[in-house]
């Protein structure tokens, strides 16, 4: 199978509908083989050390179809250490509890915006059921060495998810679109204006950066949260969509 080929195959049938109209492009095209053919190499050397796993990379896409979705949520890239990144923006596997070491600041920042907004603690960082329900947790970059945070930027996988969230959003309307942290707010340009999206922006939730912007993810000393949930919730019901159970 040729690269193409290959990374076609990948990507469920309604995505692959949606992007056909841009294989009209030769550089599209050439984008797809290079971030193929790039990904087996990594695979091949050392199929260990690349995060997700192969099965894993589209996982996003595969449990939020396009018809189903009504949030977007953006991240950088995988999480880069072991058992952690499981093809989903920002989740972890079931088994990585908040007391865990492993437990990723943005969650528990995340779960801390959710408590403070009424919503029920996290017993978990595994996002599933959010990406189920039609919350897109689609990572930027979607694959990484390990150890190594956005080393495979360079592939050409940010050009793909830019294409692929220009093309969903012009195809959709009325949706949320989580724009944390100054990353994803680049991506912006990207979101037709006139398919009445609601974007909502905040300090990412990772780190000692959640409390720093003029929009905090979190306010300081974690007495308020941005109130993205419920914003998004409130947002869905009065466009005709049944709300997300965060």
């Amino acid at each position: 199978m040729d690269y193409l080929s290959a990374f076609l195959h990948r990507l469920p049938k309604d995505y692959q509908a949606l992007l056909a109209h841009r294989l009209e492009d030769s550089a599209w095209i050439q984008l797809l083989e290079n971030i193929q053919r790039q990904e087996e190499t990594a695979r091949n050397a050392n199929p260990q050390a690349i995060f997700p796993s192969v099965d894993r990379v589209f996982y996003a896409l595969e449990l939020t179809p396009i018809q189903t979705i009504k949030v977007i949520l953006l991240g950088q890239d995988p999480y880069h250490t072991a058992g952690l990144a499981q093809g989903l923006a920002f989740s972890v596997p079931q088994d990585i509890l908040p007391g865990s070491n492993l437990f990723p600041s943005s969650l528990r920042n995340i779960n801390k915006a959710l408590m403070l907004e009424g919503y029920r603690p996290m017993m978990n960082g595994d996002l599933t059921h959010w990406a189920t329900q039609g919350v897109l947790l689609l990572n930027a970059c979607l694959t990484v060495q390990e150890g190594l945070p956005n080393s495979h930027v360079r592939w050409g996988w940010n050009q793909f998810t830019d294409a692929l969230i220009h093309d969903l959003l012009q195809q959709l309307r009325e949706k949320v679109v989580f724009l944390w942290g100054g990353f994803a707010q680049k991506k912006e340009v990207f979101i037709p204006t006139d398919r009445n999206h609601l974007i909502l922006k905040s300090s990412h939730p990772s780190g000692l950066g959640v409390y720093k912007t003029s929009s905090p993810f979190l306010q300081p000393k974690d007495t308020g949260s941005c109130k993205h949930f419920s914003l998004s919730n409130a947002w869905l019901n009065n466009h005709l969509q049944s709300p997300i159970n965060w």
